[in-house]
């Protein structure tokens, strides 16, 4: 009886010290944040209609592109604004008119997979959680778990050469 008792205590104290610690967790914290920041910023832009991608990235195609979309590692060159959810610019080169050159691929993954569901010629709007970002450790300015939009226009697109 005593070896019954005691085992169940053990049991109950064990799944409390579980509970507790993965409610302390800051990281489930700051998932719930972000998570709480994208669905606010769907809501209040309801009227782009996002698509949910596999990955997690949310795609809005504001301006049908033709041709060809890029394919991994083709050049594209874009014109883009990179904010945060609450409208504040972090990075853009539409003011400067300068467009931005790169090899896709090479990008953070949201961004680049955005530019892959592009047409030269499109614009789209994408909303990237940090997974598909800059992750929970963040980079220079953009702190980790923080959810980045995009405007782009994706300019041009050269293939890779074979």
């Amino acid at each position: 009886m005593i070896r019954t008792k005691s085992g169940a205590a053990i049991a109950i104290l064990s799944a409390f010290i579980l509970i507790s610690a993965t409610s302390c967790d800051p990281s489930n914290k700051l998932e719930k944040q972000e998570k709480e920041q994208m669905d606010a910023y769907l809501s209040e832009n309801s009227t782009l209609n996002f698509v949910k991608q596999p990955s997690g990235l949310y795609y809005a195609e504001t301006l049908a592109g033709t041709g060809t979309s890029p394919a991994l590692l083709d050049s594209a060159w874009v014109k883009y604004t990179g904010k945060f959810v609450d409208g504040t610019v972090f990075d853009s080169n539409v003011v400067t008119g300068k467009l931005y050159a790169f090899i896709v691929g090479q990008n953070i993954v949201g961004f680049d997979e955005g530019v892959l569901l592009m047409k030269p010629g499109g614009k789209a709007t994408l909303l990237i959680p940090s997974k598909l970002g800059y992750g929970t450790a963040g980079n220079y300015s953009i702190p980790g778990y923080t959810p980045l939009v995009f405007d782009i226009e994706l300019v041009k697109v050269v293939p890779k050469a074979n």
